[in-house]
């Protein structure tokens, strides 16, 4: 729940530059068991979420300027490495999918590319 709350923090960031932002759940799971600490409360999972998530677009995003309406998806490789999917949207699909910012990959969103 606490982690949902922090992601959503990044989602609206991104959403004011135009861009539309959506983790797998295999990537949250990920933040979310490296940033469990029950003594330390949500302190290491924001670590996490800075660390895994918010500068790994910053990577992509330095080396590939944003495009309003593009579509990012945030997962894991085969070894648990995170890696960024960007795509730019047609109108009509970004529409779609910015109406339910953060949810589950929706089918109308075409293969996005490695950036």
């Amino acid at each position: 729940e606490i982690a949902e709350l922090e992601f959503r923090k990044t989602f609206n960031l991104c959403l004011a530059k135009g861009v539309t932002l959506s983790l797998t759940d295999r990537f949250k799971k990920k933040v979310v068991e490296e940033g469990f600490n029950p003594i330390y409360g949500a302190r290491p999972l924001r670590r996490s979420i800075t660390r895994l998530l918010e500068d790994s677009l910053s990577e992509s995003f330095i080396g590939s300027p944003v495009a309003e309406g593009e579509y990012v998806i945030v997962d894991l490789n085969d070894s648990e490495e995170v890696v960024v999917l960007r795509q730019q949207l047609r109108r009509e699909a970004a529409e779609d999918v910015a109406e339910s910012p953060g949810v589950a990959l929706g089918e109308q969103v075409p293969e996005p590319t490695p950036a």
